[in-house]
């Protein structure tokens, strides 16, 4: 599968896809307006900012208890009721007067089941998909959710000004129930993946299954780390350009959208491998030129060279599904997202830190340059080990 034709002739990707853009669109409306929210109860940019990219840290948590159920609950039951749940959650959000900390609670579980969401949408678009068609799907996908954030943002903004926060807490609960209605009378009806009951103890045997193989285990060091590290340096683009962050961030997401189409849609299977190492230094190797302080124009087009390797995750994430059984595809894709967000909190605080005791230029450089010398370690590692691991040799857990 090549092409994008091909692609949405596929009878229930639409319908995915329209649950995946609308509910990206949903989640960057209601984190906007929560965070507007709190920083005029509180005052704080602190818990303004951990309402908005808090629950990422959280998803660590539901991917150490909840992730088992993303194999075994039928995926369109999973999906429906995920969005639901959402809804509901934007909804007592929006209630007047709600002390602070029932908010946060009520972020904190949003953010433990977020961690299935991911593992219960892509296992089911490998489902979905024929053979070989994960990774262009994955794509457009990502796509969407590139420009949808972009446009909640942009929609959010307007709306939280022309009405309110809590009000724009209610649209973005609308927004979900579409995302469910949509899952509901869109998808077909599935059994789950695996068998047996999920549990917190079949969540964390299958973290060690899938933790255990050395080949998965590299894919997603791979995945998490170097990516990770860079989101750190887009953290800082604010101090970096105060009046002109938005473009960079802009510039960011262009390079994103570029990176994903070309290697979504144009490189060929036999160019994949040969192509992932390249990616992932050029995502990290450009950022190098903030040691100098580049003006703002050079600092455009570095991002947006650099933002073009972020489709190495593409690369990777066809990698993972290859030495994973079918029947833990949900959990491992799952496990990849919570770790790749974790990680890029962990990126971000990092980076904060650092430039609070050198310039902004240079620890955007510094941890460019970790992230380059992170991803050679981890490349020679993963070519030391040799042959994969068949993924149907494991069994069942």
């Amino acid at each position: 599968m090549r092409t994008y034709r091909e692609l949405f002739r596929q009878p229930e990707f639409t319908p995915l896809f329209l649950v995946a853009s609308v509910r990206s669109a949903a989640q960057t409306v209601t984190g906007l307006a929560l965070g507007v929210l709190i920083y005029a109860d509180t005052g704080s940019p602190l818990l303004s900012s951990l309402a908005m990219f808090g629950p990422s840290l959280a998803q660590l948590v539901g991917a150490s208890t909840l992730l088992s159920a993303a194999d075994r609950i039928p995926p369109r039951a999973a999906i429906t009721g995920l969005w639901l749940l959402f809804a509901a959650a934007a909804a007592v959000q929006a209630i007047p007067g709600l002390p602070v900390g029932v908010s946060f609670a009520v972020l904190l579980v949003l953010g433990m089941f977020a961690s299935l969401g991911g593992g219960v949408t892509y296992g089911l678009l490998q489902e979905i998909l024929p053979k070989g068609g994960f990774l262009i799907g994955r794509s457009v996908i990502n796509m969407s959710n590139g420009a949808t954030q972009i446009l909640g943002f942009a929609t959010g903004g307007l709306l939280v000004t022309l009405l309110s926060p809590r009000v724009t807490l209610l649209v973005g609960a609308g927004m979900y129930l579409v995302a469910a209605a949509v899952a509901r009378c869109g998808l077909s009806r599935r059994p789950a993946r695996a068998q047996g009951r999920a549990s917190i103890s079949a969540t964390w045997r299958t973290n060690g299954v899938l933790w255990s193989s050395k080949p998965r285990r590299s894919v997603y060091l791979m995945l998490c780390v170097p990516n990770g590290l860079i989101v750190g340096c887009e953290s800082l683009y604010v101090p970096y350009e105060p009046a002109y962050a938005g473009l960079l961030f802009a510039s960011a997401a262009g390079g994103m959208l570029v990176g994903d189409t070309l290697v979504g849609r144009f490189v060929p299977a036999r160019w994949r491998a040969r192509g992932g190492p390249a990616l992932r230094l050029l995502l990290a190797a450009p950022y190098l030129v903030f040691f100098l302080r580049p003006p703002l124009g050079v600092a455009v087009g570095v991002v947006f060279v650099a933002s073009i390797g972020f489709a190495a995750t593409l690369l990777l994430q066809e990698r993972l599904l290859t030495l994973t059984p079918d029947e833990l595809s949900g959990h491992a894709l799952g496990l990849h997202g919570s770790g790749m967000l974790a990680m890029q909190g962990v990126g971000a605080a990092l980076a904060g830190a650092l430039a609070q005791v050198v310039s902004v230029g240079v620890a955007m450089g510094v941890m460019a340059g970790v992230s380059v010398v992170v991803t050679v370690v981890l490349e020679r590692g993963a070519a030391a080990g040799g042959g994969v691991v068949p993924a149907r040799a494991e069994g069942r857990v």
